[in-house]
């Protein structure tokens, strides 16, 4: 990082400078420390100036025909968010959030100095972003956050439970000031979307998303890890040319997320509707798994092994699957499963494993299960010196699966011993 953007980043950790507190009745010029580009930036945007108690900043409000909103169902949701309140169900209440800052790995070093928000409104979606123009703008730029937060209770982020909103909740602290109103649900779609989607995509970056499932493409955009310089630039007397892609990168990343939301709670909305997709399929199968809903995830496991998985992820569907009949006391596919199982070195040894359980607790049969144990240690030291296990889960499961067959040989041994002494006595 240069110097002049180690003094920016310095900056952040001092509480923006207050200003006037009563509301403002006529504009006024631009502070003394407001860059010189700012007038030519609003012009390039066709934004205008905001104004509160505490002064000033840019802003920008649009309005476009899509996405269109959606209707979320009440089961959707509880597999987005479990424990949200009933009004996370009215989409009216939703507010999409993203926010453009002077560093990518948050702290409190670091502004929030362009804040995207948008809702669903008049069939379409209206947005607004607050950016300040130096740093002395942060308190206005808050303060009217802080209202569009009153007035809808439900925040919809991507990854904004982790970055945006505790970042904004830092700056909102270093205000001394300024106490938000705490949104009453949180929505945040990077979690369902790396269920239903990572495998397939690898990346869950919010354009590769709207490039391979939403079924569209930005276009040219700026790349996040050059947005911070491009604002220290402008700080620092530099041209606000370069600020125009990041506003629209910051509304494509609005429109996106609004896209995204309408896709994730249709798709989980009627799962059993979804696309032949075996990786799409697996994925929702893993969310229903987890969310409490096992016959739905069932059904969803056998559609995705159905379709064809990949090798690594057909074993680990098969297990999931097995785990789940296991619970269900459906043994006769659970130790199909496993028996599927038996000649892979890595899921293997839970398959020898669960299926000595069975034959010791459920078929009654501790010489089967013994022999499965005894197995199990001959693949767990095979898989020790492949490299297939690290020490301390070696140590673990073969400590295990030693005690267990120490029980079952005692277990063993009762009859043998039984009818020795029924023999003498006859």
């Amino acid at each position: 990082m240069r110097v002049g953007d180690r003094i920016s980043h310095v900056k952040a950790l001092r509480p923006a400078p207050r200003r006037r507190v009563e509301p403002l009745a006529e504009p006024r010029g631009l502070s003394p420390d407001t860059p010189p580009g700012s007038e030519g930036l609003a012009q390039l945007l066709g934004a205008g100036c905001g104004r509160n108690r505490y002064g000033e900043h840019l802003a920008l409000r649009r309005w476009f025909s899509e996405p269109a909103g959606c209707e979320p169902q009440p089961e959707a949701l509880r597999l987005i968010a479990p424990d949200a309140p009933k009004e996370a169900a009215d989409p009216t209440q939703w507010l999409f959030l993203d926010t453009e800052t002077t560093g990518l790995a948050g702290g409190t070093g670091t502004y929030a100095f362009l804040v995207g928000i948008a809702w669903w409104d008049a069939g379409g979606l209206e947005f607004e972003q607050f950016f300040m123009r130096d740093y002395s703008e942060e308190h206005s730029v808050l303060v009217a956050l802080g209202e569009r937060l009153a007035e809808r209770r439900v925040l919809v982020t991507f990854n904004g439970k982790s970055f945006d909103w505790p970042l904004l909740e830092t700056r909102y602290r270093m205000t001394r000031a300024i106490t938000p109103r705490a949104p009453r649900a949180h929505l945040d779609l990077l979690h369902p979307a790396r269920q239903l989607w990572r495998l397939r995509l690898g990346s869950v970056r919010l354009p590769e998303l709207e490039r391979h499932v939403l079924g569209w493409n930005r276009g040219a955009d700026v790349m996040s890890e050059l947005i911070p310089q491009i604002y220290f630039d402008f700080v620092r007397g530099g041209p606000p040319e370069p600020l125009v892609p990041v506003f629209r990168h910051n509304q494509m990343d609005l429109r996106g997320l609004a896209t995204l939301a309408a896709k994730v709670f249709s798709l989980l909305a009627e799962p059993e509707s979804a696309s032949d997709d075996a990786l799409e399929l697996y994925g929702m199968s893993r969310l229903l798994h987890r969310r409490g809903s096992p016959a739905q995830a069932r059904g969803l496991y056998t559609r995705a092994l159905e379709s064809g998985l990949p090798e690594a992820v057909d074993r680990a569907a098969r297990r999931e699957l097995a785990q789940l009949a296991k619970r269900e006391l459906d043994f006769p596919l659970a130790n199909s499963l496993w028996q599927d199982l038996l000649g892979d070195s890595r899921e293997g040894l839970d398959a020898y494993e669960q299926l000595a359980i069975y034959y010791e607790h459920h078929a009654h049969q501790p010489e089967r299960a013994a022999t499965l144990a005894r197995e199990a240690l001959t693949n767990l030291r095979k898989a020790l010196h492949s490299g297939h296990i690290e020490p301390g889960r070696f140590r673990r499961t073969q400590a295990r699966l030693e005690h267990r067959l120490a029980r079952l040989m005692r277990k063993a041994s009762r009859p043998v011993a039984g009818r020795l002494l029924a023999d003498a006595i006859g």
